[in-house]
């Protein structure tokens, strides 16, 4: 389990969200509520939507957008039970929540050669 190093609040808009995974990057960013807990996992796959539509993604915020949401892994969870669920929901990437609902980490899935 890693810390997520990219946080951002799910009021950032769609266009910053893609500034900011270009700039880093990163192919995902962590969504954090009002109350700062999880609210998802953007991904650029997410994004691809609104590429052509630049006048809409300056307004759209990151919650108005399809990404990863709950249910999400808590740290009871086994491993073998979180890769279960992970590959069956097509995740490489799983934000951990403790019973509060903030992050406490993520779980990836090693990659197949």
């Amino acid at each position: 389990m890693t810390y997520p190093e990219l946080q951002i609040s799910d009021d950032v808009t769609v266009d910053a969200a893609s500034d900011i995974l270009r700039s880093s990057g990163a192919d995902h960013l962590l969504v954090r509520d009002d109350e700062g807990r999880c609210a998802g996992l953007l991904t650029r796959q997410h994004l691809a939507p609104f590429r052509s539509c630049s006048w809409y993604t300056e307004r759209t915020p990151v919650r108005n957008a399809v990404l990863d949401r709950a249910p999400f892994a808590t740290a009871d969870m086994s491993a073998n039970t979180a890769a279960t669920v992970m590959r069956s929901r097509g995740l490489a990437t799983w934000p951990v929540v403790d019973h509060d609902g903030h992050v406490i980490g993520l779980l990836r899935l090693p990659s197949r050669p």
